[in-house]
């Protein structure tokens, strides 16, 4: 089991709310910020592998499924 498959719902989701994207036209802003046609883009063309390709995957089914808000307790 790779360390990305071991990491737990609720670390992934934290990651979400404060990793930010570490490259092109968002770089620096916080994956639960990205807005949701990057995240489409991103769905057609191929997530990256590894972590951060999770995360966006993630994020682009939150997005999608209008499922926000359960992100905002894990700002604060």
């Amino acid at each position: 089991m790779t360390k990305e498959e071991n990491t737990t719902d609720g670390e992934l989701l934290l990651q979400l709310v404060k990793m930010g994207m570490p490259f092109g036209k968002y770089k620096g802003t916080i994956l639960a910020s990205l807005p949701v046609a990057y995240l489409e883009w991103f769905n057609r063309k191929g997530f990256p592998k590894g972590k951060l390709g999770i995360l966006l995957a993630t994020m682009y089914e939150i997005k999608i499924n209008g499922l926000d808000y359960l992100l905002t307790p894990l700002k604060k």
